[in-house]
C-alpha cells in the first residue's frame, strides 16, 4: 500500500527568502509545490488542491426562558474570500486511462494560483473569530485511505498612512463636574491633540495635551492605546478590548494644571486594523484619561488607524508618492526591541457601567442591517504580528515650550 510506502507528503510554498514565509495581498500569485517522496513504486489516482479563505466567527451565549429554564445561543457567520482548485495528477494523463505508478524516489509537483484582484482582508485571530487562508492537498491512491495535507498562508492587505484622511491631525477637548453626593468639588478638563490619525507598529505617538484641575484634590492623567475587535453574526455583536500600551503621567495637584508636550507612547507589534471585513473589525483608539474623585472617569478618545506602510522618509503628505512603495514583509519577523511593562486590564480604564452603554449603542447602529446569518462552528486562537518599526523617535521634545510663554490652545 501506498501508506507504507509514502515518506514524506508536504506543501511547500515559493519564498525569497528560506527562513520568512511567504505573505501576500490582493492579486498576488502563489505558487510553490507538492512533494512526494516515496520508499517503493506506488499507484496513484489523484492528486488535487484547493485553496480557500474564510473570515468565521462563533460565540455562545446563555439565556434564560423561565425561572427555572436555561438553555445556550449559538451565534456563527462566515464570508469567503477565497475559492480556487486545481488538478496537480489526474489518473488518465498516462498509461492509456489506467492508474499512475510512480517509482520510488522524490517527486515534486508545482502549482500556481492568482489571489482575487478585489480586495481581501488581513489575516487575524481572535478569541471569537478568525480569517484565515490554507492550501489543502488530497491524494487519492487505490484500495487506501485519502490522505489530506494542509497548510496556511498569511495575507496582509496594505494600509497606506500616506494618504489625507489618515495624516490628518486629531484634537479634542472634554470636561466634568466632579461631585460627591450633592457637593461639587469643581471642574476637570483635559484637552488633547496628535499629529495624524495612521501609523504604523513600533512608532511613538507624541502626546500633546492640557489638564485643568479645578478641584480641591490631586488627579492623575494618564493615556492608554485600545484595541477593539469587534465579532458580528446574525445582528448581534461581540466584542474584546485590551490594552496595548499605557502612559502614566505626573500627579496634577488641586487647582493645578499640567500640559503634555509631546509625551511618548509606543505602539507594540500589534496587527493592522481591519475594518473592510462585514464580520470582524479590528479598530484602535488613543484614550486620554483623568480620573476625577467622586465621580466615573474623564475620557477623551482619539481615533487611531495602525497601517503597514510607514511614514514617506521625506515627508510626503500625498498618496500618489506613497502608493509606489509596497509593505516591508520583513516587518513580520520583527518585533520591538524594549519590553514595556504589561498595560492595564481594559476594565481598570472604563467602568462597567461605560463599557455597558458603548456596548448598547453599537449594537443598535448595526442591528438594522445584519440578519439571516448561518451558524457556523469556530475555534480561534490569538495572534501575534511581528512588524520592524520605523525609524527611532526621541521621547523629548526638541523643541520645548519656554516657561515664559504663553501656553497656545491645543486644538488649533
Amino acid at each position: 500500500m501506498i501508506f507504507d510506502k509514502l515518506k514524506k507528503f508536504d506543501i511547500v510554498f515559493d519564498s525569497p527568502e528560506v527562513d520568512c514565509p511567504p505573505v501576500y495581498s490582493s492579486g498576488d500569485v502563489v505558487s510553490g509545490r507538492v512533494v512526494l517522496e516515496l520508499s517503493g513504486e506506488s499507484r496513484v489516482d489523484s492528486l488535487k488542491l484547493h485553496a480557500e479563505g474564510f473570515a468565521k466567527v462563533h460565540w455562545t451565549e446563555s439565556r434564560s426562558a423561565g425561572s427555572s429554564t436555561a438553555y445556550t445561543q449559538n451565534y456563527g457567520d462566515e464570508v469567503e474570500y477565497l475559492n480556487r482548485r486545481e488538478v496537480l495528477l489526474q489518473a488518465g494523463q498516462s498509461n492509456n486511462g489506467e492508474v499512475t505508478v510512480l517509482p520510488a524516489g522524490k517527486h515534486e509537483f508545482p502549482f500556481s494560483f492568482q489571489l482575487p484582484e478585489e480586495t481581501l482582508v488581513t489575516s487575524f485571530e481572535g478569541k471569537h473569530g478568525s480569517i484565515r487562508y490554507w492550501v489543502k492537498v488530497k491524494l487519492h491512491r487505490p484500495w487506501a485511505t485519502v490522505r489530506k495535507i494542509k497548510k496556511e498562508f498569511t495575507v496582509i492587505e496594505p494600509i497606506d498612512i500616506n494618504t489625507p484622511a489618515l495624516l490628518a491631525p486629531q484634537a479634542g477637548t472634554k470636561d466634568k463636574m466632579a461631585r460627591a453626593w450633592y457637593r461639587s468639588f469643581g471642574q476637570v478638563s483635559v484637552t488633547a491633540k496628535i499629529d495624524r490619525k495612521g501609523y504604523t507598529p513600533g512608532e511613538v505617538i507624541p502626546v500633546f495635551a492640557e489638564f485643568d484641575n479645578s478641584t480641591s484634590r490631586s488627579v492623575v492623567p494618564k493615556a492608554f492605546i485600545i484595541q477593539t475587535q469587534t465579532f458580528i453574526a446574525r445582528g448581534t455583536m461581540k466584542q474584546k478590548r485590551s490594552v496595548v500600551a499605557t502612559l502614566c503621567g505626573d500627579i496634577v495637584g488641586a487647582k493645578r494644571r499640567e500640559t503634555w508636550h509631546g509625551r511618548a507612547i509606543k505602539i507594540p507589534p500589534v496587527g493592522p486594523s481591519i475594518l473592510q471585513c462585514r464580520i470582524i473589525k479590528v479598530e484602535y483608539m488613543l484614550k486620554v484619561c483623568v480620573d476625577v474623585p467622586g465621580t466615573s472617569k474623564l475620557c477623551l478618545e482619539l481615533p487611531l488607524v495602525i497601517g503597514t506602510i510607514p511614514l514617506h522618509p521625506f515627508g510626503s503628505r500625498t498618496s500618489s508618492v506613497s502608493s509606489q512603495y509596497s509593505v516591508n514583509l520583513e516587518w513580520l519577523r520583527m518585533a520591538i526591541p524594549e519590553q514595556p511593562e504589561p498595560p492595564p486590564d481594559y476594565s481598570s480604564v472604563v467602568t462597567e457601567e461605560e463599557a455597558e452603554q458603548r456596548h448598547n449603542a453599537v449594537a443598535s447602529q448595526q442591528a438594522e442591517d445584519l440578519s439571516g446569518i448561518l451558524e457556523r462552528p469556530l475555534m480561534a486562537f490569538v495572534q501575534e504580528f511581528r512588524f520592524r518599526p520605523p525609524p527611532v523617535y526621541s521621547e523629548i521634545d526638541p523643541n520645548p515650550q519656554l516657561i515664559n510663554m504663553r501656553p497656545r490652545c491645543m486644538t488649533c
